[in-house]
């Protein structure tokens, strides 16, 4: 049961992170966040990236936000799903 809770945490951390990345290459076109798909994405994941946009300004043209984004989203579910598993570990499950 365990190993069961702790794959489908790793499926839903690497399916956020595929998400991002779809925003980030969408928003090379500026079609993509007008389509169905792109909005949905664009709800999904905007709240994250926006936290990190008040904080990071853009350079220019060239907004790197979504790039820390990307770093610390790796290493936040990396520990999140360490935890996960050390607490199901310590539960017997």
């Amino acid at each position: 049961m365990g190993l069961y809770i702790l794959q489908f945490g790793q499926y839903a951390f690497e399916a956020y992170y595929w998400l991002i990345l779809i925003s980030i290459f969408g928003s090379w076109f500026p079609q993509f966040h007008s389509s169905r798909i792109g909005i949905w994405i664009s709800k999904l994941v905007e709240p994250y990236l926006g936290f990190f946009r008040r904080f990071i300004p853009p350079l220019g043209p060239i907004d790197v936000s979504p790039i820390v984004a990307l770093f610390v989203f790796r290493y936040v579910s990396g520990f999140a799903l360490e935890g996960l598993r050390q607490s199901l570990n310590v539960i017997g499950v």
